[in-house]
């Protein structure tokens, strides 16, 4: 069945305006009467086309369920910023596993230093690539990605979660399996760029909660990291 993400302000008057609207009247040739999922705040509303008209498709709705697919953790991934290419593979590939916000970070290895006005004239296409891949993976939400964050601001948003790891593998810290995330609804990840985090860097996200854990005895890339580290989470917390 199609899916498509809109708000959902009244659960009796579902409309799908814009690009989507001619994706389903022109592209798909959908009729009055079939059926379509409209995605909204981690809800799936299944409905049925009452009238298309021009650029507007009315929907009448038939049920509401939370969507299944949204995992049971909300992960918030801070992820230094790596070169431009490598930023949208991660974004794709984390949003299929289920990661709810990406905050890019600049740190002191970033070989990618764009300024915040610069980073911002990114920002459409990182989302769009974003909303993308939560399409093709039946996500019930889209993630956001946040303008780039300075460390100190990431490391004041990372306080205000449950629980946070940082990969750093230079000093020590635990085999990712062995932390735990009982009972833990808010997660985050401090992820390096290409040249990871210096020594200041990790005992500084350290000493505001992260745990310090690694993905093995093998070095990963910084677009291969997240996805590891995703997925692994994903599978300890049971969404997997």
């Amino acid at each position: 069945m199609p899916r498509f993400f809109t708000e959902v302000q009244d659960e009796n008057n579902i409309t799908i305006t814009g690009s989507d609207a001619r994706h389903i009247g022109r592209s798909l040739r959908m009729k009055p009467g079939e059926p379509l999922t409209v995605c909204c705040r981690g809800f799936d509303y299944n409905c049925e086309i009452s009238s298309i008209i021009e650029d507007c498709v009315y929907l009448s709705l038939i049920s509401k369920e939370r969507c299944a697919s949204e995992p049971g953790v909300e992960v918030t991934l801070f992820q230094a910023v790596p070169k431009l290419d490598k930023l949208e593979l991660i974004i794709q590939k984390t949003v299929e596993l289920g990661v709810t916000r990406i905050v890019p970070v600049l740190t002191r290895r970033c070989v990618s230093r764009p300024s915040e006005k610069d980073f911002a004239k990114k920002l459409v296409r990182l989302n769009k690539i974003a909303a993308e891949a939560a399409k093709q993976s039946g996500r019930g939400i889209i993630p956001e990605v946040t303008p780039v964050f300075q460390l100190k601001n990431a490391v004041e948003e990372m306080k205000k979660l449950d629980r946070s790891v940082i990969l750093y593998e230079e000093e020590g810290g635990c085999s990712f399996g062995e932390v735990d995330f009982t009972d833990v609804r808010t997660v985050g990840v401090f992820i390096g760029s290409e040249g990871g985090f210096d020594s200041e860097e990790a005992q500084l996200i350290s000493d505001a909660g992260a745990e310090r854990v690694w993905l093995g005895k093998r070095i990963l890339r910084c677009e291969t990291a997240p996805i590891t580290a995703m997925s692994i989470l994903m599978f300890l917390t049971n969404n997997m």
